[in-house]
């Protein structure tokens, strides 16, 4: 079967024209040539990144940009030639641009939260290396078993915060209460660590093991917002959450990066 192909192949370009068939050859060496091909992936890298591709867009993925990203990468840097490592560089540019005017938003609801702790940084410069480590320790373990035990995500971790997401904006925002409780019991050389948090329930892309988006943009400004033990979270954050289980306040809001209309609301836990 392998010689049938072989000859069937050596048939056509026998019945090519000769000014064709040395075209073709032509084009092929210099789409292969490596002083063209080199320089070509390098700026590429520098530009885009490389950060394994086939990785980062996974088959979960359907749009166009995604699947065409996905097939050149298969290829492999030593395949793609000249053409492919310019067309995955477009192609690569215009996910960037794609995911900065949010349109490259996901298929499902995340509840995206972020917490941090107010005035973590000048206890910190006072209080030394030793005792800040020693807070961080105490506070990662308050408030990371609320999360997991609800079956969030931790992210990342952000020094004095992290940013976690969930499938459901209820149970983000009971583990909001856990952990803001657990963190109030803290401790450390006289410091009580004050957590706050923001909670925003959208349509994040989810690239590799990250969240990007608008989506994600706005649980941040939330967190921004927020004042110390505050829990802040957003018009559709509120109305996916079930009303016997929280009393909400509405805060003013505006944040460089979210729509102008976006609404705030302090929540709580209902009084005993």
């Amino acid at each position: 079967m392998i010689s049938d192909n072989h000859e069937q192949g050596s048939d056509s370009e026998r019945h090519q024209k000769p000014g064709v068939k040395r075209f073709t050859s032509a084009a092929r060496e210099l789409n292969r040539h490596p002083r063209l091909v080199a320089p070509a992936r390098r700026a590429r890298e520098r530009l885009m990144g490389e950060d394994q591709i086939a990785d980062r867009f996974s088959s979960a993925l359907s749009h166009p940009t995604d699947l065409a990203v996905r097939e050149l990468a298969a290829l492999g840097s030593e395949s793609r030639g000249l053409v492919g490592e310019l067309g995955l560089g477009v192609l690569q540019g215009w996910q960037r641009v794609a995911e900065s005017r949010g349109r490259g938003r996901g298929v499902v609801d995340v509840a995206v939260l972020f917490t941090d702790l107010v005035g973590f940084s000048d206890w910190a410069l006072q209080s030394g290396d030793e005792q800040a480590i020693r807070l961080l320790r105490e506070v990662t373990d308050a408030i990371e078993p609320p999360i997991l035990q609800r079956g969030g995500e931790v992210v990342k971790r952000l020094g004095d915060g992290l940013m976690a997401a969930f499938r459901d904006a209820q149970i983000a925002t009971e583990a909001a209460f856990d952990a803001r409780e657990r963190t109030a019991l803290i401790e450390v050389d006289g410091y009580r660590p004050r957590l706050r948090t923001g909670i925003h329930l959208g349509r994040p892309r989810k690239i590799s093991g990250d969240y990007l988006g608008v989506d994600v943009n706005i649980a941040a400004r939330l967190l921004e917002a927020a004042k110390p033990g505050e829990i802040l979270v957003s018009d559709r954050t509120l109305q996916a959450l079930d009303a016997a289980t929280v009393t909400a306040r509405k805060r003013r809001f505006s944040a460089k990066g979210v729509p102008a209309d976006l609404g705030a609301h302090v929540v709580e836990r209902p009084p005993d």
